[in-house]
């Protein structure tokens, strides 16, 4: 399965890393590595199967590398997976065994935070290996400024749709309100948009409402709520065939990785009059943070090319509608345009 799964994505490599006396047990995935190396943040989940966890690692990678390309980064695309349940097999030790497993792909992948890793897990990985970045000697957290990239995305597709790029007087809903979310949120509740939030956690949704004077939408009722634009920033695989027909939106153009279940829902949404951004080209913020730190530069800088985000959803707007396609198709042909030019030798990184 594994020499199938790799050959289907057109991935460079998949590596499976253990150790007995930690519990370490990672995949990584380098997906490409034409413009640059790979990139990626290590996730931790306690996977049903060890299929489960090789087709995560193998989609996410992937997506790494569109995300890259279509924010003109000098790098490419590759993801790892820790599997367990993060309260019971994270400790230090774990992380300096999970470092030296990175190091001996010798920089051909670097590391970063992702769901259930953070800022001290990647301070323990610098230990044993220098290909990572969002330690806390980096440039801070990128929510932030993930956070602001996905804004301008939506002040695009406003544009796009209404004619108008201004948020004042739009109704968004906000599904998750992690880091990004809420950051989302506010970006938004303070640029005069009305915000309606869902999320699961109960008592992080309640508080929000009662700091900002928001709506709170009941999770399983979130697809259903009337809205202009539905910015889904919590888990992958909300826009599906149960949901699409669902959806009562102008705009879906949210944070999470992999919105979509499958690349078709992008036309099914479509073909409904909803015009769709694709999550890689709003979401690259956070990307964009830890090139910086990795590649060298400022969190100004890194907000400055976040801030771009909304112009290069317009230019691929123009491009869909041109073409007629989606915009996710548009997004992966720029993308692939960008691969086509490179010539698979890794840059050096200056400084590394």
């Amino acid at each position: 399965m594994v020499f199938a799964s790799i050959s289907d994505g057109g991935h460079e490599q998949v590596s499976y890393f253990a150790d007995s006396e930690t519990g370490l047990r990672a995949i990584m995935a380098i997906h490409d590595t034409t413009l640059g190396p790979s990139l990626g943040g290590t996730r931790i989940l306690d996977y049903g199967s060890e299929d489960e966890a090789l087709e995560d690692v193998l989609r996410l990678s992937r997506a790494m590398t569109y995300k890259a390309a279509a924010a003109d980064l000098p790098l490419g695309g590759g993801k790892a997976v820790i599997v367990g349940d993060p309260d019971e097999i994270k400790s230090e030790a774990l992380f300096e065994a999970y470092g030296r497993a990175v190091d001996c792909l010798g920089g051909r992948y670097v590391t970063s935070v992702d769901v259930n890793s953070g800022v001290a897990d990647m301070d323990v990985v610098a230990r044993e290996t220098d290909h990572v970045v969002g330690t806390s000697g980096g440039l801070d957290d990128p929510s932030p400024i993930t956070a602001h990239g996905v804004f301008r995305g939506i002040r695009a597709c406003a544009e796009s749709v209404y004619g108008t790029g201004s948020v004042d007087g739009l109704e968004v809903v906000v599904q998750g309100l992690g880091k990004v979310g809420r950051s989302l949120a506010d970006d938004l509740l303070d640029r005069g948009a009305s915000v309606a939030v869902s999320d699961v956690d109960t008592e992080a949704v309640e508080a929000f409402a009662r700091e900002r004077d928001v709506e709170v939408v009941p999770p399983d009722a979130v697809y259903d709520r009337p809205c202009d634009v539905f910015a889904p920033c919590a888990i992958g695989g909300v826009v599906n065939d149960e949901t699409v027909p669902r959806l009562e939106c102008d705009v879906v153009a949210g944070g999470a990785n992999n919105v979509l279940a499958d690349r078709r829902h992008a036309r099914d949404l479509r073909d409904r009059g909803i015009l769709y951004a694709p999550d890689y080209v709003l979401n690259a913020g956070g990307l964009i943070t830890v090139a910086k730190e990795y590649l060298g530069g400022d969190r100004d800088e890194a907000y400055a090319e976040a801030a771009a985000i909304g112009d290069r959803l317009l230019e691929l707007i123009d491009r869909a509608d041109d073409r007629g396609t989606t915009v996710l198709e548009a997004a992966e042909a720029y993308a692939e345009e960008r691969i086509a030019e490179g010539d698979r030798k890794t840059p050096a990184i200056p400084g590394r």
